[in-house]
Parts: structure tokens; C-alpha cells; sequence
């Protein structure tokens, strides 16, 4: 079973041109990633119509470094939606890396608030992604900026979920060695996809180190299939040598990047978390 592609291309759309016809209630997800925040709102009927992102390093493998810059980014953001929505968002989830609620939920939950949200969901990454994606049975793997987030589902229900703190950001390390940039202009080049033929095989060890960790996840479990989100699986080829190296028929969506806000959104309600 092929992952749902549609949302995030109807998402990449909404980005450019927001939907503006009214709607009861704003949903938005927020999602602070290690080299990027992303907002995602959807109408009352959890269909995309407005987004926007922004690189930053206010995270990093998966924690709040900077929490006055972080509340900033995501205000501002929540402010030029609001702008071009005409109308005030007044509820967000957001997402933690699986496994770290009890070291960094605290924190996301009061950049949210501090934005000016009222937080109504806390999911795990890889689970919030699911609500797009809808495995029933398989392991979603959300490959970040700083750490690998894995979730196991069966029948649809998450049972085993684990975090690992390898992700994009060595992708950015290995390119400043090879290539004798800084790692600011190694992380740009990293996202221009014409580059990507030319950096598959200088990452390829970085990308069988990603999925040496799903192997070891996913041994002895019923997995049918490995579902790729986050910014890094944007890399084109990643899924090839992931499929490869654990022997697993392995997926990702059109822009894997928007999966998991889009998902984090559709976690939201208009009841307050606690």
C-alpha cells in the first residue's frame, strides 16, 4: 500500500495561494523542526488552505535551543496567515519527537502558547503523520533535522515507538567535509534538488546509518512497509538505499517535508490540552 500523496501537494499549492472562503473554525498544526518551522491551517472540514515556513535553528535533535526565537518565528508566521486569511487562528497542536515527552513537551507547549495559540493536541511526530498518511500496518519513519522518529503501527493502532538522534543535520556535516563548506552553506546546497544525483553517493553511508537504525527498530515485528517523512527524505534516491539496506518495500509522499504539520493539524481540536 503506497502512501496518500495529495495532501501535500494540495498543501505546497495553498502555501502560494491561500483558500479564502470563510470557515467555522481554523485548525493549525506547528511544527518545529530541527532546520525548519512549518504552519500548516486547515478549514473546518480538515481540508488545507493556507501555510507558510521558515528555516531557523531554534531546535535541535528534536529540543528547544532557542525559546525566545523559536515563540518569534512561530508568531510572526501565525501573524502573516492571519493576515492573509482575514481572520485570527486561535487553536494549534504541535508535535515532540516519539519518546520525548517527558523532556521537551513543556517547552513546545509554551512556544505555542506564547505565540498566541491555544495548544489542543501534543502527538509524536511519526503518529501525527499517520493521520495524513493512514497506514494501517508498517513503521512511519520521520527522518528530521536532528533525529530519526520511528513509529510502528499494526491495524492501524501505534504500537512501538522510538527516536534516534540521526538525521539531517549530519546529511549537512558530511557535505561540509566532502565539499569544504560551512555547515550553513553546506545545509543550502543540501536542499537544491539539483544537486541531489551528485550527493546520493557522498551520503550514502549517512542514509545505510538511517537505515541500519529502522532495521534494529523494526526486527522482529511485523512490518509490511516503511513510510519516509520529514524534510531529509526530500534527499531523491533516499528511499532506494533505505529499501536496499533493510530489505523492506519503502514509500515517501510527493514533498515529504509537509507531512507531518499537515498531520499535526488534523490532530487539532477546539478542546485545550492539558
Amino acid at each position: 500500500m503506497r502512501p496518500a500523496t495529495g495532501w501535500s501537494g494540495r498543501f505546497e499549492a495553498v502555501i502560494e495561494r491561500p483558500v479564502k472562503e470563510p470557515s467555522a473554525v481554523y485548525y493549525t498544526g506547528v511544527d518545529l523542526g530541527t532546520a525548519c518551522v512549518v504552519l500548516a491551517v486547515l478549514d473546518e472540514h480538515f481540508r488545507p488552505v493556507a501555510g507558510a515556513f521558515r528555516y531557523a535553528d531554534v531546535v535541535r535533535d528534536g529540543m528547544v535551543v532557542d525559546y525566545i526565537g523559536a515563540i518569534r518565528i512561530v508568531r510572526e508566521l501565525k501573524e502573516e496567515l492571519e493576515e492573509k486569511l482575514g481572520t485570527e487562528l486561535i487553536y494549534a497542536a504541535a508535535a515532540i519527537p516519539p519518546g520525548t515527552d517527558g523532556l521537551d513537551s513543556g517547552a513546545i507547549k509554551n512556544v505555542v502558547q506564547g505565540a498566541g495559540f491555544e495548544i489542543t493536541a501534543l502527538p509524536d511526530e511519526p503518529t501525527a503523520a499517520n493521520a495524513v498518511l493512514n497506514i494501517k500496518n508498517g513503521a512511519v519513519v520521520d527522518i528530521g533535522g536532528g533525529t530519526t522518529g520511528i513509529s510502528i503501527l499494526k491495524d492501524g493502532n501505534v504500537v512501538y515507538v522510538a527516536d534516534e538522534p540521526t538525521g539531517g543535520t549530519h546529511f549537512s556535516l558530511v557535505i561540509s567535509g566532502a565539499y569544504k563548506m560551512d555547515f550553513s552553506e553546506a545545509e543550502r546546497y543540501k536542499r537544491d534538488e539539483a544537486n541531489h544525483a551528485e550527493l546520493l553517493p557522498v551520503l550514502k553511508p549517512v542514509i545505510e546509518k538511517v537505515a541500519s537504525i529502522i532495521s534494529r527498530h523494526v526486527a522482529g515485528r511485523d512490518v509490511d512497509g516503511i513510510y519516509l517523512v520529514g524534510g531529509t527524505c526530500c534527499l531523491n534516491g533516499i528511499e532506494d538505499i533505505i529499501q536496499k539496506k533493510t530489505g523492506i518495500p519503502t514509500y515517501k509522499p510527493k514533498n515529504p517535508m509537509f507531512v507531518t504539520p499537515l498531520g499535526i493539524a488534523r490532530t487539532c481540536t477546539q478542546n485545550a490540552w492539558d
